[in-house]
């Protein structure tokens, strides 16, 4: 590329961080014959390259060359290089560092991977400083010695003078958000994508989104993702390459000790080490032993896990990716999208802790054309700015523009926070983003948890029954339900009609019915108004009461009991009660017959709704016994149709609406 050939994201790039961006083609320009990752080369070309001069690009080529040429030795250069060293008595390597402390000699020994050698001294406060010279190594600049006093007494001539990891020296995030301020929203989510290597107008907007998806677990402390699509996609590289704080384990035996603590030396493993552990092929994960497997899902719940007694805190993402044996289509049709996982692995606790479901299979296969020419942030540079803005948390994002919908699980609600949390921190680092672009994210957030709720549906029905994830909008009240693209249209559930099926459950006792659990003629509300959060009535609240008494209507009718949480327990309505001016049942029916006068119609309200009480230890139920209605019920605020489908109450627009009402009545 010539300096002509600059973009104008380039030219921004350069002129707000000038030192810490550099080409890409450089990076693939370099990489040829050296086996290291894409971080250590590019920590070299951001300190002679990163420049848009192309003679001051030359020149700095020529040096990183050398650098490589004189410090950089292959596996099969070893043995020279270790006769080298004994003749000069001195050398500075590049090369990955892992220690290890061995109790017969009651000290700690390097290994250097390149080198060859599994017995190179190294002082204790180096191991001290770089802690994570312990739980899996460091790419590091070392300069190695070679004692002749100690070669001749104990064999082990070779010693670490001096260790510096591949990292960035300071990072100044107050400066990195600023310059932000200077970039459209889209041109820094290029310039990230540029970043970690691909052509951004090669992809459309959603492929880009996808591509940012394998970042969130950088900047989002204990973040669960899965990845499975077909080979060839580059779903390993970001933990790979580009990122000095990840690590990656590539299928095998996993152990307790290798993850969490090793009991007999204390040593704590890379759950508590690396701030993303990435398991690559998870197909052939070996998991034997049923404690790594019970000891993950706890810790990917929270956060922490066992060293003895003592509890131990670590805020490390997990990372999931593998290949699928089957085209996807067909895996959503005849089984599940994590048939492929081991056998272990397929149990609907474990999958539950899974934040994401990144659709590999619309990743495109790597070719040419998708990697990129241009500029993008020097890899150890951007890895640091997702460490720093990994301490901060945007979970909270949503809540003045977005509630989320009746559907959502806790878990669910925990996993679609935190990937908007993601997502902001990495493309809105300054705080500041548009109502459409947080609409963005959210259903981005959802439709990747819905995905795992979609999966663990086919595997417990009864438990993730509710997949129906919408979100309402805080200014109108509209709720907006967003879907997952890969599910096949006839798996949708057609309203239900069956009259006969809706009497037989209102025929059982409240207590029969909680027991039975929600369903296609069943729902529970926790409260009608009363918001737990805010300790206040809630407006939102009460439209979700009226949108699921219009939507039974509008279909073959049902029951809805308020005072019952989702997982069949009554809660009672003292809550309630209180913002009715505490006059107990009379006040709350007085309160909800008022409220469904106004908004569905006295006629409708008076004719087709049995409102009963019933007292269970926790307190009262109200039981709404609902039967369809011979006409269209709209809400009449903004003449909302509602139409209850499956185990969810959906809101038609105006063309389905008139099909049903046209098929219906």
């Amino acid at each position: 590329m010539t300096e002509r050939e600059h973009d104008r994201l380039d030219e921004l790039a350069n002129r707000f961080f000038p030192g810490r961006v550099v080409r890409k083609d450089l990076v693939r320009q370099v990489k040829v014959g050296a086996s290291v990752p894409v971080y250590v080369l590019e920590f070299l070309l951001g300190k002679y390259c990163a420049s848009s001069d192309p003679f001051e690009i030359e020149a700095g080529l020529t040096v990183v060359n050398q650098v490589l040429a004189d410090n950089f030795i292959r596996p099969d250069e070893s043995e020279q290089a270790k006769a080298e060293l004994k003749k000069k008595g001195k050398h500075r390597l590049i090369d990955k560092v892992d220690v290890r402390f061995v109790e017969s000699d009651k000290k700690f020994w390097a290994t250097l991977a390149n080198f060859g050698s599994k017995f190179i001294n190294i002082p204790e406060e180096t191991v001290y400083k770089y802690e994570r010279l312990l739980g899996g190594g460091a790419w590091s600049q070392i300069d190695l010695v070679y004692n002749d006093l100690e070669d001749k007494a104990q064999k082990t001539p070779f010693y670490i003078a001096g260790l510096k990891p591949i990292q960035v020296a300071a990072f100044d995030l107050p400066a990195y958000v600023d310059a932000r301020r200077e970039f459209s929203r889209d041109d820094w989510l290029d310039l990230v994508v540029r970043t970690i290597g691909l052509e951004p107008t090669e992809y459309d907007h959603r492929g880009k989104l996808l591509a940012l998806t394998r970042l969130l677990p950088m900047v989002e402390r204990n973040y669960n993702l899965i990845e499975l699509g077909p080979w060839g996609t580059g779903k390993s590289f970001v933990y790979r390459e580009s990122n000095p704080n990840a690590i990656l384990i590539s299928g095998g035996k996993v152990t307790v000790a290798q993850l969490f603590v090793n009991m007999s030396s204390g040593r704590v493993g890379l759950l508590g080490t690396w701030d993303v552990v990435a398991f690559d092929e998870v197909a052939g994960l070996q998991m034997g032993d049923s404690t790594v497997v019970n000891m993950l899902k706890d810790f990917m719940e929270s956060g922490s896990f066992a060293r003895g007694k003592e509890e131990i805190p670590a805020e490390a993402s997990v990372v999931f990716i593998g290949n699928t044996s089957k085209p996807h289509e067909e895996l959503v049709r005849t089984a599940h999208l994590f048939a492929d996982l081991p056998p272990q692995m397929i149990d609907p606790a474990f999958l539950d802790r899974l934040h994401y479901s990144l659709p590999g299979w619309e990743a495109p296969k790597l070719e040419a054309r998708l990697f990129t020419d241009h500029f993008g942030f020097v890899s150890d540079y951007f890895a640091e700015a997702m460490r720093q803005l990994r301490k901060s948390s945007q979970v909270r994002a949503i809540d003045a523009d977005f509630g989320l919908g009746s559907h959502l699980s806790a878990r669910d609600e925990r996993a679609v926070r935190k990937t908007v949390s993601g997502l902001v921190k990495i493309l809105h680092p300054h705080g500041e983003w548009g109502h459409g672009e947080l609409r963005e994210y959210l259903e981005f957030a959802m439709e990747g948890r819905r995905r795992v709720k979609e999966q663990l549906k086919k595997l417990a029905f009864h438990d993730y029954a509710k997949t129906a994830f919408s979100y309402l909008e805080e200014d109108t009240g509209r709720e907006i339900w967003v879907e997952v693209p890969e599910q096949p249209d006839e798996l949708e559930t057609e309203p239900d009609l069956d009259v006969a099926e809706v009497e037989h459950e209102q025929r059982r006792s409240t207590a029969e019915l909680i027991e039975a659990g929600e369903s296609k003629t069943v729902e529970y509300k926790q409260t009608a108004r009363f918001n737990p959060y805010t300790g206040k009535a809630d407006k939102k609240l009460e439209h979700s009461v009226l949108k699921s008494v219009a939507g039974f209507m509008n279909a073959g009718g049902g029951v809805l009991l308020i005072g019952v949480h989702d997982r069949q327990n009554p809660t009672g309505l003292a809550d309630d009660y209180s913002t009715t001016g505490n006059n107990g049942r009379d006040g709350f029916e007085n309160w909800l017959i008022t409220r469904l006068d106004r908004e569905i119609g006295k006629s409708p309200t008076a004719t087709l709704i049995d409102v009963t009480f019933e007292e269970f230890p926790e307190g009262d139920v109200c039981r709404l016994d609902i039967r369809p209605s011979p006409k269209p019920v709209y809400l009449s605020d903004d003449a909302e149709f509602y139409v209850r489908m499956g185990n969810s109450t959906r809101l038609y627009n105006t063309k389905d609406a008139l099909e049903y009402i046209r098929s219906r009545w």
